[in-house]
């Protein structure tokens, strides 16, 4: 009996592997040293696959489930081994647990930022931020393009590609939309599908999917958010020249409440008085002003009947008798001969 414990100490009859850190990939079973028995139990849980793997040669793989290790589900090692039907002595082969489940909430980010050409603004330099997640899609491919030999595999490892393959595809995808810079925010659902388009392609090839991509922010420039902040400040505002006219009413009354002594009684009296007309004229902007009669046009008595009539009349409109040329001063209006130099009332050259 000493003899067969001895012999079992050295067999593995039992193979499994459970994920207690929620960020390895890829974990190589350890076979200390020891054979696989024939007949051995295999427990794969779900989001695992196991791979064998027989001199550096991917072989079988098990996908989620329980199984009797025999020839009749190994093909492929039992090719590679030439195992004869009926093999039962135990084996050697390497054995990986590939995880497959979804590694959520993992940060990306742009570490410079990335230039778009925007019509409104020209060329702007953008960063942005937000949250993925992906999982091994094709473990076999993931073995070998990137995993290798190594006895463990780590998001670290694959964490910094994914980001960089990231930030690419949402470069191009900004640049590819031509989404205005003032209307990136209204739009993260779509540049997010766009590049999850995008990025996939290239992420395939390594045997990975992104499962989620979302954009939690963009950010435009200082320059451009303080002009952004100016357009959102006169559309609030409303009406500029009210805006401008209550902006001069609150100078205005900061100065009558100087206490500067004389000076600053005359500044206030000036603006109470400027203040009073500008609201006047702000609460009724449409109010005509009041029109300047026209001056009364000259007139002149005829010699003969004794009517008023226009001055410089040749004729009397009423009795049709001939008027004297006469004329008037042009500086207090009264009537003098027509060619005369000087008035002889003010004395006011003609």
């Amino acid at each position: 009996m000493g003899i067969l414990d001895a012999i079992k100490g050295q067999l593995i009859d039992v193979i499994e592997w459970s994920d207690n850190s929620g960020k390895t990939m890829v974990h190589k079973y350890d076979m200390n040293g020891k054979e696989i028995m024939m007949g051995a139990q295999l427990t794969v849980r779900e989001s695992q696959v196991a791979i064998f793997v027989n001199e550096g040669e991917l072989a079988d793989v098990f996908e989620p489930g329980r199984y009797e290790l025999k020839t009749s589900n190994m093909p492929i090692l039992t090719a590679l081994k030439s195992w004869k039907y009926g093999f039962n002595s135990p084996f050697k082969s390497d054995v990986y647990f590939v995880n497959t489940k979804q590694f959520l909430d993992m940060k990306w980010g742009t570490s410079n930022p990335v230039m778009m050409r925007d019509a409104e603004f020209g060329m702007i330099r953008i960063r942005a931020f937000g949250i993925y997640s992906f999982r091994v899609s094709d473990p076999a491919k993931f073995l070998k393009e990137v995993f290798g030999t190594a006895a463990l595999f780590t998001v670290e490892g694959v964490e910094g590609q994914i980001k960089r393959t990231l930030v690419s595809g949402l470069s191009d995808a900004i640049a590819e939309s031509k989404i205005p810079a003032l209307d990136l925010a209204a739009n993260y659902e779509e540049l997010s599908q766009y590049a999850l388009q995008a990025i996939n392609p290239k992420l395939a090839d390594l045997g990975l999917t992104l499962c989620s991509f979302v954009i939690e922010n963009i950010s435009l420039p200082e320059d451009v958010e303080k002009s952004i902040d100016k357009r959102t400040s006169m559309g609030v505002l409303g009406n500029m020249d009210q805006y401008a006219k209550y902006q001069a009413a609150e100078a205005m009354r900061d100065a009558a409440n100087n206490q500067n002594g004389v000076a600053g009684m005359g500044v206030g009296m000036g603006a109470g008085a400027a203040m009073g007309q500008m609201f006047a004229q702000s609460m009724n902007p449409a109010a005509p002003q009041a029109a300047v009669p026209a001056a009364p046009a000259a007139a002149a008595i005829c010699a003969a009947c004794g009517a008023q009539i226009p001055a410089g009349s040749k004729f009397c409109p009423e009795c049709g008798a001939k008027q004297a040329a006469t004329a008037f001063c042009t500086s207090c209006g009264k009537e003098i001969p027509a060619g005369t130099k000087f008035c002889p009332e003010c004395g006011a050259k003609q």
